[in-house]
């Protein structure tokens, strides 16, 4: 089976229709989503609408920003540009998107006995997956051999291998605008697609992935999109620049 993953979009549809545009002639069976539809954004409604139009085969977890922006616990830890976000997100939702991301659930959800997917890490939804010590509690909380996780918004993937009997561990950032990388059937793997939203690799451009678990192949894009009409948009919503002044550069 081939997935779509796509992660971070965070209320970009600008960055959103980009990708749906460049994925038209690939062949996909099934969409993951890992999170944080929205937060940042001025499109909240838009993005949700298009998740929800994916209907119930798609793999849906949620985000932290999900959950701040849907009125859960969590803003306090939130810096005052993402909580002023969150708040005019939920004033701002329509009541059946509102809805939808109220009832996101949590990760780790286990798609196959092979693949499970989360937001942050598959110990907690807010914890971000940087070092190597990271990824190691995040292969240990779950079984699964290929975990694809959001969060960070930076393409990138851990690799754990067994070699006579000692393991290591390494670390890849993977960058370019098309990027295809067979995995090892004998190694585990942390991969992170990238934010089709809101890179955070000095990469401006939307990415997200494809994998195809018969071939044990990955496909990383980059996508070229319009963020300067995204940083509009966020303007004449009235939210912070600073939100829309970091699209443009990719931070």
């Amino acid at each position: 089976m081939r997935y779509l993953i796509l992660s971070d979009v965070h209320a970009n549809s600008e960055a959103l229709k980009a990708v749906e545009r460049h994925v038209r002639r690939k062949r996909f069976d099934r969409v993951i989503f890992l999170g944080d539809a929205v937060g940042y954004g001025a499109s909240p409604n838009r993005v949700v609408d298009w998740l929800r139009a994916r209907g119930p085969s798609m793999v849906v977890v949620r985000g932290n920003h999900d959950r701040v922006s849907a009125g859960f616990e969590g803003g306090e830890y939130f810096n005052r540009y993402a909580l002023e976000a969150a708040t005019w997100t939920h004033d701002r939702l329509s009541e059946r998107n509102l809805e939808y991301v109220r009832t996101m659930p949590l990760g780790p959800i286990e798609v196959t006995p092979d693949l499970s997917v989360c937001h942050g890490s598959t110990v907690d939804e807010d914890a971000y997956i940087f070092s190597g010590y990271d990824a190691q509690l995040a292969f240990e909380a779950v079984p699964q051999r290929v975990v694809f996780f959001g969060h960070t918004h930076i393409p990138s993937m851990f690799t754990l291998r067994k070699v006579n009997g000692n393991q290591t561990l390494k670390a890849r950032l993977i960058s370019g605008r098309r990027q295809v990388i067979d995995l090892d059937e004998s190694s585990r793997y942390l991969i992170n697609p990238g934010s089709v939203g809101q890179p955070r690799d000095r990469d401006p451009r939307a990415s997200y992935a494809i994998y195809d678990d018969e071939l044990a192949r990955l496909y990383v894009y980059r996508v070229t999109y319009s963020a300067s009409e995204a940083r509009k948009r966020i303007i004449q919503a009235g939210l912070p620049p600073i939100l829309g002044d970091r699209l443009l550069h990719g931070a």
